[in-house]
C-alpha cells in the first residue's frame, strides 16, 4: 500500500461538530489554563460557543463518568478530558493517573467516541504549568480531527 499526500494534516475543520470537555477541578489553576487554551483552540477550528458542553468534576478519577454520561447522550461528536495529576510522596499518583487514563480509554472504546485525553501526569507543579497551554491546544485538535476521521469511516 502506498500513502500519498502531505506529511501532516491540514488544520482540522471543526465547524458544525459537537465537543464535550470535562474538566477537574482539582489542581485548578492549572485546569482552567488547559480549558482556556483548549476553548481557544476549538474556536481558532470553527466549533462554535453553542456547539461546547462544559462540565466539571472534583478530580480526574470523576472524568471518565462524566464523558460516559455525555457519550451516552449522544449530543457530542468528540469528548475531551481536562485534568492535572502531580506527583506526591505516596502510591496514589500511579493510582489516579493509571486508573483516569484506563477510564478515558473504556469510554472511548465501548462507547465509540474519540476522547482527547489532556489529563497532565507531571512529577511538580512548574512541569504542569510548562505543558498546560500546549496539551490544552492539542486536546482541541486531537478531538476535532478524530471527530471528522470517525465521521468519515462509518457508512
Amino acid at each position: 500500500m502506498k500513502t500519498t499526500g502531505p506529511k501532516t494534516a491540514p488544520p482540522p475543520d471543526g465547524r458544525g461538530l459537537r465537543i464535550g470537555i470535562v474538566q477537574a477541578r482539582f489542581h485548578t489553576e492549572v485546569t482552567n489554563a488547559l480549558l482556556a487554551a483548549c476553548l481557544h483552540e476549538l474556536r481558532e477550528l470553527g466549533v462554535a460557543e453553542a456547539g461546547i458542553t462544559h462540565v466539571t468534576v472534583p478530580g480526574a478519577l470523576e472524568i471518565a463518568l462524566a464523558l460516559q454520561t455525555l457519550a451516552d447522550s449522544q449530543t457530542c461528536d468528540a469528548l475531551i478530558a481536562l485534568g492535572c495529576v502531580i506527583r506526591g510522596e505516596t502510591y496514589h499518583f500511579e493510582l489516579v493517573a493509571g486508573e483516569s487514563a484506563a477510564g478515558i480509554t473504556r469510554v472511548a472504546l465501548e462507547r465509540r467516541i474519540p476522547v482527547a485525553n489532556a489529563i497532565l501526569t507531571t512529577e511538580n507543579l512548574e512541569q504542569a504549568m510548562a505543558r498546560q497551554s500546549e496539551k490544552g491546544r492539542d486536546a482541541a485538535c486531537t478531538a476535532v480531527e478524530m471527530a471528522r476521521l470517525i465521521a468519515g469511516l462509518l457508512p
